[in-house]
């Protein structure tokens, strides 16, 4: 049986408050593909946090944009933000490090964008 793969692309403003669109967008993801209720609370939490990381305080235009590849079970999340701020340098960032490491299987943060992978738990057994 072949695997399927779909890739769905969303772009959003660099504000704070399109986070939740983000958020909202990956927990519909998950739940249609078998996620259980705490991986989908991971999840919102991760790309929440992606965004966070990303936009900081301050952005003043610009846009994020997040793909989402989408397996039977598992989602490859990258949010991508050119002229924002680099997540890796961020006052936050050793915290949001330590959050991701909690809530999704991997993760990298790079200077335009934040790669998640998070593979649904039966799936790992």
């Amino acid at each position: 049986m072949a695997v399927t793969e779909d890739e769905i692309r969303l772009e959003v403003p660099a504000a704070p408050a399109f986070a939740r669109l983000a958020r909202l967008t990956v927990a519909g993801l998950a739940n249609r593909i078998g996620f259980s209720y705490d991986e989908v609370e991971d999840l919102r939490i991760a790309v929440g946090g992606a965004c966070s990381l990303l936009v900081g305080t301050d952005a003043e235009g610009g846009s994020i944009e997040l793909v989402f590849k989408v397996r039977p079970a598992s989602l490859d999340i990258t949010v991508t933000g050119e002229g924002l701020v680099d997540p890796r340098e961020t006052a936050d960032a050793g915290l949001s490090r330590q959050i991701l490491e909690a809530v999704v299987d991997s993760f990298d943060l790079h200077p335009t964008a934040v790669h998640l992978s998070k593979r649904r738990v039966s799936e790992l057994a």
